[in-house]
């Protein structure tokens, strides 16, 4: 992985006290020196000193101030509005006021109610996270500015909350999976440079699935049906999809069998046979590792007593299976579909013929 210091970089070797430059302060935080500037000039939010004929310096609280500034506007507040509370901030630390970085002291009330549910912030930050995020939700914005600024402390934040406000299913389709494609399709086209933000983003997104699900397994009674095996195909390391859907489904009581990553054909068909699952989900996120005739081989996976025995449902997820001609397996645009594939009458095995 590449890094954006090299020997050639002066903040590398310059002691914290003699400040940065405001292109290394841009990319700690993931706004571009431009915003920078525009912050400086619109709202005063620059460097308190400045040394005559240098380059501007940003000291360790100028930086502070920032970081605060990239915080309030990622939360929806107008940046005029964060500007204040943001420079408040930094003259509590000038003046060991002991003002916490998550102050929102001096806010007008509008800015501190959270929005109902299902509904999108009116403020929209003029700050870019440097990602092709298009037409999204603004806490899509911000958790993707947290991210590439690499604040793990905020992109966690903004997922419990994203969670606790719209939920599981809109939280992963209208949050989380657009902010992992765009910084997927951002590091594909800046080399290794944005590797660190999606390992990053990816590590806090898995752990609060993952929490979400332990969480709803804890709470559960005994299963009301046989489970739903999830699994990704040989060769296929994507597994976050799946992840969602797992704990979605555990939230709403469904028994699950997570395979997780790359699972070997003899190994999905064997545990296929072993457990006798109402539903078998499978993800490619590539064409190259969805295969056809192994779901085909699945769906025809025989269980059971003899003179009884079933079949599972075959579903067929992520974008790798575009291409496949998959006629009589199903096939879920979505999360939601997903989940209305496998419910009710869905998780009901198919009798073999």
């Amino acid at each position: 992985m590449t890094s954006d210091i090299d020997v050639t970089d002066t903040d590398a070797v310059l002691p914290l006290e003699a400040g940065v430059s405001t292109g290394s302060l841009a990319r700690r935080v993931g706004v571009s020196p431009t915003t920078l500037r525009s912050w400086d000039r619109r709202y005063g939010l620059g460097p308190a000193t400045r040394a005559e004929g240098r380059h501007r310096r940003w000291s360790s609280d100028d930086v502070a101030m920032v970081l605060e500034m990239c915080r309030l506007t990622a939360a929806g507040i107008p940046p005029g509005e964060a500007a204040k509370v943001a420079k408040g901030h930094k003259e509590g630390r000038d003046g060991e006021a002991g003002v916490s970085p998550s102050s929102t002291a001096g806010l007008p009330d509008r800015f501190l109610a959270p929005p109902e549910s299902g509904s999108t912030s009116p403020y929209a930050s003029r700050s870019g996270s440097g990602l092709p995020l298009g037409n999204v939700r603004q806490e899509c914005k911000g958790l993707a500015r947290a991210a590439v600024r690499l604040d793990g402390a905020a992109v966690q934040e903004q997922l419990n909350s994203a969670v606790r406000r719209h939920g599981l299913v809109v939280t992963w389709e209208e949050i989380l999976a657009p902010a992992l494609q765009a910084v997927g399709r951002k590091w594909q086209s800046a080399g290794e440079r944005y590797v660190e933000v999606e390992h990053l983003l990816s590590w806090h997104i898995s752990a609060t699935l993952r929490h979400l699900y332990v969480s709803s397994v804890a709470a559960q009674k005994a299963p009301r049906s046989a489970p739903v095996i999830l699994a990704c195909l040989p060769g296929e390391q994507h597994t976050l999809p799946l992840e969602a859907l797992t704990a979605v489904l555990a939230e709403r009581g469904v028994a699950t069998l997570m395979l997780g990553g790359a699972v070997p054909a003899e190994a999905l068909v064997a545990a296929v046979q072993r457990v006798g699952p109402s539903a078998v989900v499978l993800w490619s996120q590539s064409t190259s590792t969805a295969s056809v005739p192994l779901a085909r081989l699945v769906a025809a996976t025989r269980w059971g007593v003899r003179g009884a025995r079933t079949q599972s449902r075959v579903l067929l997820t992520g974008p790798g299976w575009r291409r496949a001609q998959h006629s009589g397996l199903l096939r879920p645009q979505g999360l939601h579909e997903a989940l209305l594939m496998l419910d009710g009458e869905h998780l009901t095995s198919s009798p073999t013929p």
